[in-house]
């Protein structure tokens, strides 16, 4: 049966920096360290993770909100896509994300909720402290 993750990750920076972290091509792959090819426009694709994870924009209310389609290119083809929703909002000292991710196929679950603190929320922590 899918399943849903839910996740908040807390920065030291502003919630409009989180969105374009995401959001930029550029930016995203350097934080994950995985090739990344982001877009702004609602109905356009996307990969992640040198193409692993792939999807569509769903909707964007920039600097507030993502909607996307996503699935793994190792979910079997009866799979359906999972919809991620991101958040972003300001907390006090920086920028929160909240994230839910939604239809995760229940055979991948406990490796894709490791990954979004493995491979993201750690690696953008340590990506902003770069910076």
């Amino acid at each position: 049966m899918p399943r849903t993750i839910q996740q908040k990750a807390t920065f030291r920076v502003s919630p409009d920096v989180l969105f374009e972290l995401y959001l930029n091509s550029r930016q995203h792959s350097a934080a994950t360290g995985a090739k990344a090819t982001m877009t702004w426009k609602v109905g356009g694709t996307f990969t992640a993770h040198a193409g692993h994870l792939r999807g569509r924009n769903l909707a964007i209310v920039p600097k507030r909100l993502i909607v996307q389609s996503w699935r793994a290119t190792n979910w079997k083809k009866h799979d359906l896509d999972s919809v991620l929703t991101l958040v972003f909002s300001r907390v006090r000292d920086g920028g929160q994300v909240a994230m839910v991710h939604a239809n995760v196929p229940d055979a991948h679950a406990a490796s894709i909720t490791r990954g979004w603190k493995d491979y993201y929320w750690d690696r953008w922590r340590a990506y902003l402290r770069r910076r």
